[in-house]
């Protein structure tokens, strides 16, 4: 707005220049769905490595295939992964362990047996050290209401120590600070703050031997009597991983992360297979959330007749099976808790971390199959598929999974569900579904500046700015066919595009165009013998 002038001098304006750079989102970041051993449930926690998943979901379990999903996730080039636990609470035992220390009730951070293998306790200064007076002063409380408690996971080792905390309300109520700082435990919902007796110290020491191991009255440390030992998630049904969009569970606790672009759902059990009504679900939300789901074949596939006939049954079909796409057969790979013994895997996680480290070495219009799309860690693959076996697969829209010599084990196929020859859909490759999500989510999130902005030509020219300069960075950098711009993509945004009742009803409609690379996915070679010159 100009400035008012009221005085003869010199006035300084500040003029926008009208840039509002957009930036493009992220392209691999991989949400996980399925069990896990321990951990937050129906929460979607962001892991940026393995050694993350280990902390929060307590790593890898011989009977839990999600935790083996996202080893070869960041094995094979994953860099970011939204996990989300499932847990079903079996009928005859509780979700959580519970452990009553002294007069302090505790439970488990998360569900599962894995809390069975905690060990509690607490600690008190003499009432006259100094130290101690001076916390309960500053707290608010008595020196015989402040104490110490130290916990022990026997599983991991892990050992947390909270020092001064109480019973009463202050800044170190225990039920707070367990809920904002622990891993292991929370206070119990049963007791009823601040008005709760003050737990007392056991006995021994923090140096005895024995402190997490001795079972007796004299305990230094207790644990959770046999009658409040939880366990483990019973069998997941197709309602557990669907959950609740209300309640945002299973599946809907994805609405908790900002984005995700590639969805992976881990069977219940090693060797089986998640049902066929949860892929239609997710697949369903994945287009909601311009996302791709990675379907994992069936257990039952053995050769290329029963991949194809298992497609056809899964029912994801439609213009929604453009944000899908299948990879045959299941990997071989070693167990590192069978010392090394081969066993059978379903790939889903480790192609989403060659998806990844693609999408990171080249971009996303780059077709994540071919030589360099090689297999990490894998040992072999369930079916060893025949170029003539790869061609009845592949123009059904069947990705395969090929192993060549000098190569090794590589993603051999770059389509979608929507890539059968007979469907002759513009989008039967995934690079090019997967750019074009690309470029609706950064535009979506970019243009939400001009919301309630006038709209009219000088609104109209910014867009075709801010959007021409977007289109024209991935250009340079090889995302779109053409040598020149004019060729690549184009921008319009004028009063063609928005026509004065479009105005009226508060619409500016603009057009984003693109020209795609499409993979080479057959090489033709044509030698003709060259005959030389014949004297006549």
């Amino acid at each position: 707005m100009p400035t008012a002038v009221s005085y003869p001098g010199v006035y300084v304006e500040e003029i926008p220049s009208g840039v509002r750079t957009l930036t493009g989102v992220a392209t691999s970041v991989t949400a996980f769905l399925g069990k896990a051993v321990r951990g937050p449930v129906n929460e979607a926690v962001t892991l940026t490595s393995f050694a993350d998943f280990e902390r929060v979901f307590g790593g890898l379990n011989r009977d839990i295939t999600l935790g083996y999903a996202v080893r070869d996730f960041f094995a094979n080039g994953g860099s970011r992964a939204v996990v989300v636990r499932l847990y079903k609470k079996p009928a005859a035992a509780a979700a959580r362990a519970s452990y009553k220390v002294t007069d302090l009730a505790l439970e488990a951070a998360s569900e599962g047996a894995w809390g069975a293998q905690l060990r509690a306790r607490v600690d008190k200064k003499p009432p006259i050290d100094p130290n101690l007076v001076a916390v309960a002063a500053r707290l608010g409380v008595a020196p015989a209401d402040v104490f110490d408690l130290t916990v022990r996971d026997g599983g991991t080792k892990a050992v947390e120590t909270f020092l001064n905390l109480t019973t009463k309300d202050s800044a170190r109520r225990a039920d707070r600070v367990l809920a904002a700082e622990s891993r292991l435990v929370r206070v119990s919902a049963s007791l009823t703050f601040p008005a709760t007796a003050t737990p007392g110290a056991h006995g021994g020491t923090l140096v005895d031997a024995d402190l997490w191991t001795a079972d007796t009255k004299s305990t230094p440390a207790e644990a959770a009597p046999a009658s409040t030992v939880a366990a483990d998630s019973d069998a997941l049904v197709a309602a557990d991983y669907k959950g609740s969009a209300s309640a945002k569970t299973g599946l809907y606790a994805l609405e908790q992360t900002d984005l995700f672009n590639l969805l992976c759902i881990t069977s219940d059990v090693r060797g089986g297979d998640v049902p066929d009504d949860v892929y239609s679900d997710a697949l369903d939300y994945c287009v909601k959330r311009r996302a791709v789901l990675l379907v994992d074949p069936k257990a039952a596939w053995r050769d290329p007749a029963a991949a194809l006939s298992g497609v056809a049954g899964m029912n994801l079909t439609g213009d929604r099976a453009r944000n899908a796409a299948v990879y045959f057969p299941r990997v071989q790979r070693g167990d590192p808790l069978l010392d090394g013994q081969i066993e059978v895997f379903a790939p889903s996680g480790m192609v989403a971390g060659v998806l990844a480290r693609t999408d990171a070495q080249r971009g996303v219009w780059k077709a994540p199959a071919g030589t360099d799309a090689s297999l990490n860690g894998v040992a072999g693959l369930q079916v060893d598929l025949t170029d003539a076996e790869s061609g009845l697969l592949n123009p059904l829209g069947i990705n395969c999974l090929r192993t060549f010599p000098v190569f090794g084990r590589v993603v051999w196929g770059a389509r979608t569900l929507r890539g059968a020859d007979a469907a002759a859909d513009e989008y039967k490759y995934l690079p090019v579904r997967r750019t074009a999500l690309y470029l609706e989510e950064s535009l979506y999130r970019g243009l939400k500046w001009v919301v309630f902005e006038p709209n009219d030509e000088p609104l109209w020219s910014q867009i075709r700015l801010n959007v021409g300069a977007f289109m024209h960075d991935l250009f340079r950098q090889g995302a779109f066919q053409g040598r020149t711009p004019r060729d690549a993509y184009l921008v319009k945004c004028d009063k063609e595009t928005t026509t004065q009742n479009d105005i009226n009803l508060g619409i500016v409609n603009v057009l984003v165009g693109f020209a795609p690379l499409k993979p080479a996915e057959f090489v033709i070679l044509r030698l003709q013998q060259l005959a030389g010159q014949v004297q006549t």
